[in-house]
């Protein structure tokens, strides 16, 4: 026993722990919170462009139909991933109950996946709609704008009957006292396995995720090799230094810097996803950081999509007052 008003090394160690556990859930709560609400507002900004332009009688791109779904998509993790753990960093573990560790971490799942399918689909379709006619994929470009509408239903399709996997072994970990069978995600926890189901489990909901980061990896090469080519092409002919400045080029830089984006920030997500599915011992620390790696995409991404169109955040404002109309704009 400890004299009154004293203290033992371990209540010091562990009032220092809790104090850093709490600055660090202040920290990772400022970093969710920014995240959100710049992803929020920027897919937003990004969906109602792509609907005004829709209602003023634009003729639509090819890939519009495949970015309203990826925007759809980044909603869904921002809203189901950053709204609650933003709300739990500062102390609202409400969210958390048992519904709540059911139904966000599968809407996130969902979310995410799609993003992945869409993004896949994405460069996969600009890598076939650029490659020159004497290649081989010359012949399915006019199949491919046949298959953008089952392509990405069945991504929507799949995901959902994928995912469900989380609600049927998640649940609250803060009213449930027996943890010793369950595996803890801090405010959730999981019903633990044996080695070999957990791996099983990893490998089914990360197969589709390596198919298609294998797909964008090929399709990012792919587009690449041929704007080289093109710009050779050009440079030899013209006999001059310049750049492809055409609107197909454009949108192609654009889906390659947003491909590659997504291929970096997914491949550590997906890292971090195959370690929590195997291993059980792990802290909050490695936890949040994946997170935080989670939404980098859905926030980054509508910026990136938006400098391919100018006038996005203003373009009714220009068309109401007749100064360019933006089905114009778009095509600058």
């Amino acid at each position: 026993y400890s004299h009154a008003g004293s203290s033992s090394p371990e209540d010091k160690y562990q009032s220092v722990r809790t104090d850093r556990m709490a600055t660090w859930d202040l920290a990772i709560g400022v970093i969710f919170l920014i995240q959100t609400v710049v992803g929020i507002l920027g897919n937003f900004c990004l969906l109602y462009h792509y609907f005004f332009l829709y209602f003023t009688a634009c003729r639509p791109r090819s890939t519009d139909l495949i970015i309203k779904n990826l925007i759809v998509a980044n909603i869904l993790v921002l809203v189901s991933l950053g709204i609650p753990y933003t709300m739990a960093s500062f102390g609202w573990y409400n969210s958390f109950n048992d519904f709540g560790c059911k139904f966000f971490p599968y809407v996130r799942g969902v979310g995410r996946g799609v993003s992945i399918g869409t993004t896949c689909l994405l460069g996969v379709f600009q890598a076939i709609t650029i490659s020159p006619r004497n290649s081989r994929w010359a012949a399915l470009k006019g199949k491919a704008l046949k298959c953008i509408v089952p392509s990405v239903v069945l991504c929507w399709v799949l995901q959902i009957l994928v995912k469900i996997v989380y609600p049927l072994f998640l649940t609250s970990a803060l009213n449930n006292k027996n943890m010793t069978t369950r595996k803890s995600f801090r405010y959730c926890s999981a019903v633990r396995h044996d080695k070999t189901r957990d791996s099983l489990y990893a490998v089914l909901l990360t197969f589709t995720d390596v198919l298609c980061l294998g797909l964008m990896i090929w399709a990012s090469g792919s587009m690449v090799s041929i704007l080289y080519r093109h710009k050779q092409r050009l440079q030899h002919i013209l006999r001059t230094n310049i750049s492809t400045s055409s609107p197909e080029s454009k949108a192609t830089k654009t889906i390659l810097l947003l491909v590659s984006t997504f291929v970096y920030f997914n491949t550590l997500s997906s890292t971090f996803h195959i370690v929590l599915s195997v291993f059980d011992n792990f802290n909050w620390y490695f936890l949040s950081i994946n997170l935080v790696i989670t939404l980098c995409f859905p926030t980054v991404s509508p910026f990136l999509l938006m400098s391919r169109d100018r006038g996005v955040l203003l373009p009714s404002f220009l068309w109401l007052r007749n100064i360019k109309s933006p089905c114009l704009m778009r095509n600058m």
